[in-house]
Formats: C-alpha cells, structure tokens, sequence
C-alpha cells in the first residue's frame, strides 16, 4: 500500500530533565481515517499528541503533514495548519458564558473590536447543529464535567479548516447517548476527510471505531496495524508487556456488620427522593444510574459537599449530623471526588503536601506540622500505594492519571477511615492502572473498610460490587447482590427506572 500518510513520524524523541518520554518513534497516520492511539498512562500518548498541538517540542526526528516537515511551536500554529485538539483535562475559564466558551479566538469583528451579535449567532448555530440546548448566556462554572466536555466538542469539531482532531479520552465524562451522539459526529468527520486522532482505554469504544491502532509502551513504538488485526487480549497484552488475566480481583470475603445507613435522605437542591440504602464493613456497594440519575448527588450529600433537606445518617448505629466535610471526617468517612483534578488535589502541590491535606489536624501539634512523622506516614503510604514517582517531593501535577488516583486514595487512607465513596474511581486511567486499583480496593475491604463505588463502566462496575442500588431520576429503584448483577439486569434498571427494589 502506497505510504501516503496525512500524518508521519520519523525517529521522534523527547527528553524532559531526567526522562526520556519518548524514544525514536516512527509510525504514519493516513487521512479521512480514526486512528486509535493506545498505551498505559506514562507511555507517551500525551507527549506525542502535545508535540503535534504544538505544545512542546521534540528533541530529535521528523514531523511531517501532508509529506512536508513541520515543527510547530505553539497550538496557534498548530491550528493554522489544520490541527485542533480536545483535551482530556479540561481547562477552561469558568466565568465565561456558553457562547464565549464556543467562540474564543475566532471571534468575528474588525479593528479590534468584537462583534457580540455575530458571536452569538454562530454560537448558536453550533450548539442547534450539534442538537444542544444550553443557554448561551449560562457561565461554565454552572455547568458539570460531561456539558463543558459536550462544549469542547463542539468546539474543536466547528473549527475552521480544521482536518486533523486529536481527541484524548473524549468520553470520560460523557453518559452513553451523548458517546452515541460522538461517534455519529466522528463518522461525519471521516466523510469530510477529516483525520481523527483518538486516545482512550475504554476498549469497547475502540473496536467500535477504530481504522488503525498504534500500540505504544514506555515511550517506545510497539506496533501499528488495522484494527481487525487486534483483539482484546493481544492489545492489552502488547500495552503492558506481559498477560493480564483476571482484571477484575474481587474476591468473595466475608461481609461484617451494618456501618453506614442512610434513612429517608431527601434534598430539594440536588433533586434526591426518599434515599434508603445501608453498606457493610468489607462490602463494596456500588450505586449505579445513568447521568444525572442522582449518584454523585447522593454521596456528596452524605460526604457534606451538597446540603440535604431531610434525612438521617447513621456510622456504625449511631446517628451523625453531617453538615460539612469535616462533619463527614469526623464521622469516619473520605471520598474520592469524580474529578480528581478539579476537587481531588492541589496540582501545583508536591505529593506529600497533597496526602497530608485532608489529614492536618493529626500530623500537627499546637498549631504546628511535625514534619517528620507527616514525612515518615506520606511516605510509607505512598510506598504501599506504589505510586510511581521519585520521591514525595514530586508535584502532584506532573504525575499520571493513575497515579494522580493513587494519592487521593493515599489521602483518604492516611485518615483511618470507616467509609471510603469512590466517585468514577478510574476514569480517564489505562488498564494496568486499573488493574492496581482494583487490588487495592480489594486490600481496602479485606481491612474491614466499606466502599461505596459509582462507575459508568458496567463491566468494571459488575465485576468489583458485593451488591448494588439502582437509581433513576434521584430516587432508588432496585437492589441486586453479585450473583444477581449482569449488564441486562443493571441496565433494565437504571433505564427504565422501574422498581426492582425487594
């Protein structure tokens, strides 16, 4: 077959100061086709993605589009020549309005000065034409993850002379019809001719879409081919160097006594009806529901995030009042937030400081941190988390996703909890993290501590849960145990939000 790539890469390397992040990388990316780019977190996907948005620079090789060398320097650069890219970690400025968001760096005008009525128009074309219904004048701020993701979208794809789009981990955020709504837009693109460049670890998206796949492990090119030359078992073998059997490592353990019960929760502001459920020491419970069905709402009510109208909350018998966070900490319970980024860690924080965060009052005295005991402890967990990094010393910003997860997880089990809510536990991770954060939560319940889990993906769902609630516009429509739990069976729940509660 005649090479005649939109995209090509000749020995491409990367140095950033002491690691190699990506090393003699060749392969080509034909046009008009979805190209799939998979790899373990730190394997240099983002890297190479960054290198064609112009966000960083390589060290040595060639970048060619469309067979002529290019080197871009910035992602305004890289726009002008076709490329655009949705990123993975949002970054947005929350106080711009809907059509600001959609329009900002082209927006219409002349001799500096913006034309707001045509902004708005456009603004409004793009979201009628992608079948979104946003108020234009509404802020991000007020908007959740999966709208500004659906946003960024749209964006990106409405780019002017755009005819590459690098799409790193599009859905995370995004429920099953919006995904449907996705790949509808991705095989417009490819009609158009449009290149589509997509990073993601959900493997059921790529076998649905994916033209080609390129494999890439430790920096290191493994192995480009169509995608019907793969399966599931040779791509996850090939990601992380060895068979990965098993991936889901629940074991059946014996379930202790009732720790958690919430009776007649009720919250006007979040929109939850007469929420009963319990959860048992050693148990993962998982609450499952399409988005927006209330299971975010639920646990950041009972974790003191989000005020509730009515209700009582009761930790091992005893009933708490939890108002506020530290009301939940008190009572013995932590929770991983679903956007680890945003709520979950202080990026610009090294590792220590973001462990110690959620656990001051222990590590300090008389107002004053001992340093060495919040040292000796953050280490030592961070060493039985293997989280992969120098030292604790490392900003929290430059790790990868699945090691970003790990610290939260150190954070919350540095306190000694009872209850540990894990909110979208490894969203946006690769599967050999996934992997790892499954035997640790497995490790979590062997110790007696409960896990309350919410996960958009069924499989991973099904395959850690002990027992699971069901839920359907904020209110509790069914209870399965393991045994009971198949993805029909959960999804005639929270689809039809018809009882099956015994």
């Amino acid at each position: 077959m005649e090479k005649n790539y939109k995209l090509e890469f000749q020995n491409i390397s990367k140095a950033f100061p002491g690691v190699l992040a990506l090393d003699n990388v060749s392969f080509g990316i034909y046009p008009g086709c979805v190209h799939v780019i998979m790899g373990e977190n730190g394997a240099g996907k983002s890297t190479l993605m960054k290198i064609i948005n112009g966000v960083h620079e390589k060290t040595e090789g060639v970048m060619l589009l469309d067979g002529k060398s290019v080197n871009f320097r910035s992602p305004g650069e890289a726009e002008k020549h076709g490329i655009g890219m949705i990123y993975q970690e949002l970054k947005y400025l929350p106080d711009f309005t809907v059509e600001r968001y959609l329009m900002l760096g082209r927006e219409p005008g002349r001799l500096g000065c913006i034309n707001w009525k045509q902004v708005t128009a456009e603004a409004k074309k793009m979201l009628d034409e992608a079948e979104l219904h946003y108020d234009l004048k509404t802020t991000l701020r007020m908007l959740s993850v999966s709208d500004i993701q659906l946003l960024e979208i749209t964006k990106v794809i409405n780019a002017e002379k755009c005819d590459v789009i690098i799409m790193d981990e599009p859905t995370s955020a995004l429920s099953n019809s919006e995904v449907e709504s996705l790949f509808i837009n991705i095989e417009k693109l490819k009609k158009r001719g449009i290149t589509v460049i997509y990073i993601s670890h959900k493997m059921d998206e790529i076998f649905r879409i994916a033209d080609y796949i390129t494999v890439m492990r430790d920096g290191q090119h493994i192995h480009t081919a169509p995608a019907s030359e793969f399966t599931r078992d040779s791509l996850v073998t090939m990601m992380v160097g060895r068979a990965v059997s098993d991936i889901y490592p629940k074991e059946a353990l014996p379930i202790g006594e009732t720790v958690l019960e919430v009776k007649d929760l009720n919250s006007d502001f979040a929109g939850l009806h007469d929420i009963n459920f319990y959860a048992r020491r050693g148990e993962i419970l998982g609450l499952a529901g399409l988005m927006g069905a209330g299971r975010t709402e639920t646990v950041r009510a009972i974790f003191g995030l989000d005020p509730f109208t009515s209700g009582e909350i009761y930790v091992e018998g005893k009933k708490v009042s939890i108002r506020t966070v530290a009301d939940a900490s008190a009572a013995g319970i932590a929770m991983a937030t679903e956007d680890r980024r945003r709520y979950g860690l202080v990026l610009c924080r090294n590792i220590r400081e973001n462990i110690s965060l959620a656990n001051l009052r222990a590590l300090s005295q008389w107002g004053f941190m001992r340093l060495k005991r919040e040292k000796r402890e953050t280490d030592e967990i961070a060493a039985r988390l293997r989280v992969k990094a120098a030292s604790t010393a490392v900003k929290a910003g430059t790790l990868s996703g699945g090691n970003q997860q790990k610290v939260v997880l150190c954070k919350c089990l540095l306190a000694n909890p009872k209850i540990i809510i894990l909110d979208e536990p490894t969203r946006g991770i690769d599967v050999g993290a996934k992997y790892e954060i499954y035997h640790l939560m497995t490790e979590m319940a062997q110790k007696g501590i409960c896990i309350i889990m919410i996960s958009s993906e069924l499989p991973e769902f099904i395959g850690m849960c002990d027992r699971c609630y069901t839920m359907y516009n904020g209110r509790i429509t069914g209870e399965l145990q393991r045994e009971e739990m198949t993805q029909e069976s959960v999804m005639q729940l929270i689809a039809s939000g018809q009882s099956g509660a015994r």
